[in-house]
């Protein structure tokens, strides 16, 4: 008798009372740590190294000063040609910048 009573009651339960949460979803994973990176490699001067040769640091020197030679002597040459040079003065007489 009492298997038939809870036939009857069971249907009338399910429709007044929701059934219990049930979360079907795995749990969560823990974050992922980032991947490792490398650090960037320093950056060295050729100066700094004792592996540089001294005649490569002597020839660069020669021309960095051959050079400052080759603008000076161009900008001697510029004014003799009667070209300003300095943008303030003009035809000898000094401008409003």
């Amino acid at each position: 008798m009492l298997h038939c009573i809870v036939r009857l009651i069971d249907p009338l339960r399910r429709l007044l009372w929701p059934p219990p949460p049930v979360d079907h979803r795995p749990p969560p994973r823990p974050p992922c740590p980032p991947p490792p990176t490398r650090a960037p490699a320093p950056y060295y001067r050729g100066e700094d190294s004792p592996l540089v040769r001294p005649y490569l640091l002597a020839h660069e020197r020669r021309q960095a000063e051959a050079r400052r030679r080759h603008l000076r002597r161009r900008a001697l040459w510029i004014t003799a040609q009667g070209v300003d040079a300095d943008p303030f003065a003009i035809g000898g007489r000094e401008v409003a910048a």
